[in-house]
């Protein structure tokens, strides 16, 4: 079976290399307009929320308009895109002006483009966004896909917060746009219910459904008459009432010994119980309210800013795919999408530019299925070879650093500068608790030119920070002077067990790919990490 597949990088890029009508089901949340940076939130090993390390910037939620956006713009326009693409945003740029809106618009449409391109004829694509830009990005669809591929604009409520605003009324939605590719689009409508709560039934529902029986099991009375029937044999007697009856003499009389006709006094027209638990339940409308967000004591929760509930996921895949169709997610963040892809045995793709992302990604893979789902991903962008590790250093040395870092399970440092040469910290436990933690301190550097004195540094770093250990990971091989300042860094000595560390380490980036690892104490994983299932024990595990 062919393995899932995880890219890093920009997932223009990547879509342009999938084939034609290869993908079941799209579904993106690409972010606009909160005019924040999001953070990955690490875990706190008993820290407040507000300590320092405590995040670290996975992406910025601004577009700009630039020089660059302006010469994209013209190529679009220009014949890049399909024509009718082409003129929506030229009137965009009319209506909008040259502006953050538009860039982001400008840098949506291709993208767009692309994953039209990939769907299957029977697949459909999901657009989760705000009211700030859905009106927009619905024109942008209709240009791609035709007005008549339009299928849904759904409403999830978000956010069940009700904070009073002067000048308008409190937003707490999301929208999220529904197109198919052809008439042929999945849909599976045994999915589209949900099941009914008998303890918490709407007034119609219990004024419906108001009889038991005596297995206090719920029922209505259903009219058991037929339509005009030529058919003589469905016309006959019935408790004394001759009627022209929806069901033959011998599957009536069965129903009469089965105690699901009912005649409420005589005289009176027979009727059916109808069950409330045999019904599929309530039929979903396109505005959901039953999948509540992830507040703060959500058991899934990560941290990660834009991280949607499971549930939403789930119910969107199961709507819309079949076992075997391929999801795909170009905006995978923490993979909440591919997550629910891997729980409903559907095959994924996701695509994320921030290497943070995919990190956290195979970390929360591992913890729900288990270290044998990584044998069913391919991992694509990141370095598998010392030649993909200096590509990623030459293209984007602030990644080359978190990655280098996230191989030995270590926190990518908080800031990009003023790090003050520390890129990392690994945490492990001094006496079998998270409130009393050591420190490793990670530098990286992934340069030719390397010398004694940035063994040295960090050395005077571990000392003025009062950390147990001091880890140099180095892209080229250490000098004998470097190797030098290790040996002569004396000895960390674990205070719980004796067990006796080298406080200074030099390792390569070439030993991590071939699987060696520093000598170091157990390290405590570093991303906040869903809950597990025992709740009721108080305990959670973390990345």
């Amino acid at each position: 079976m062919e393995k899932n597949r995880l890219y890093y990088g920009d997932n223009l890029d990547v879509l342009r290399s999938l084939p034609d009508s290869s993908v079941a089901l799209v579904y993106l949340d690409p972010p606009f307009n909160s005019a924040r940076n999001y953070n990955v939130i690490f875990a706190r090993h008993g820290e407040s929320e507000h300590s320092a390390g405590a995040q670290i910037q996975a992406f910025e939620d601004t577009w700009a308009w630039t020089h660059s956006t302006g010469e994209q713009y013209d190529e679009y326009v220009g014949g890049g895109l399909p024509v009718r693409v082409a003129e929506a945003l030229t009137a965009f740029r009319t209506l909008v002006g040259e502006n953050d809106a538009l860039a982001y618009l400008v840098n949506m449409a291709p993208r767009l483009v692309q994953l039209h391109r990939v769907l299957k004829d029977t697949g459909s694509l999901w657009l989760h966004c705000d009211p700030t830009m859905s009106h927009y990005l619905k024109i942008l669809l209709d240009a791609i896909f035709d007005p008549r591929s339009f299928r849904n604009e759904l409403i999830w409520q978000r956010t069940t917060s009700k904070g009073y605003q002067t000048r308008k009324l409190a937003a707490n939605h999301d929208v999220i746009l529904v197109y198919g590719k052809t008439d042929k689009t999945t849909w599976n409508s045994d999915e589209a219910f949900t099941p009914y709560d008998e303890n918490d039934l709407d007034a119609n529902t219990l004024k419906k459904y108001s009889h038991f029986d005596e297995d206090g099991r719920r029922y209505r009375l259903a009219d058991l008459t037929g339509p005009s029937d030529p058919r003589p044999n469905l016309t006959y007697e019935v408790m004394g009432v001759t009627r022209r009856w929806r069901w033959s003499r011998d599957r009536m009389e069965q129903a009469i010994a089965d105690g699901i006709v009912v005649q409420t006094k005589p005289g009176s027209v027979p009727q059916r119980k109808r069950y409330l638990d045999e019904l599929r339940g309530k039929p979903f409308a396109d505005v959901w309210m039953d999948i509540p967000p992830l507040n703060s004591q959500a058991a899934e929760r990560l941290g990660y800013p834009t991280q949607k509930p499971l549930a939403l996921l789930e119910r969107i895949l199961r709507l819309a795919t079949k076992p075997g169709d391929i999801v795909l997610d170009p905006f995978c963040g923490c993979g909440t999408t591919v997550d629910a892809a891997q729980q409903l045995g559907r095959p994924w793709i996701g695509i994320d530019i921030t290497y943070i992302a995919i990190d956290l990604i195979v970390k929360r893979l591992v913890h729900t299925h288990g270290k044998n789902v990584l044998d069913t991903i391919d991992i694509a962008g990141i370095p598998r070879d010392a030649g993909g590790a200096q590509a990623l250093f030459d293209q984007n040395p602030f990644d080359f650093e978190r990655w280098a870092v996230s191989q030995i399970n270590a926190q990518p440092n908080e800031k990009q500068v003023g790090d003050r040469g520390v890129d990392g910290v690994a945490r492990f436990m001094l006496d079998g608790t998270v409130k009393n933690l050591g420190r490793v301190l990670v530098s990286v550097k992934g340069g030719k030119h390397l010398n004694p004195a940035m063994v040295r540094d960090l050395e005077g770093t571990v000392t003025a920070q009062k950390a147990e250990m001091g880890l140099l990971i180095v892209q080229h091989e250490a000098t004998r002077g470097m190797l030098d300042v290790v040996n002569h860094g004396g000895t960390f000595v674990h205070p719980a067990n004796g067990q006796k560390y080298p406080r200074l380490q030099i390792i390569t980036t070439t030993e991590l790919l071939a699987g060696k690892r520093p000598e170091m104490p157990p390290i405590l994983p570093p991303y906040v990490q869903a809950r597990t299932a025992t709740l009721d024990s108080g305990a959670s595990t973390l990345f």
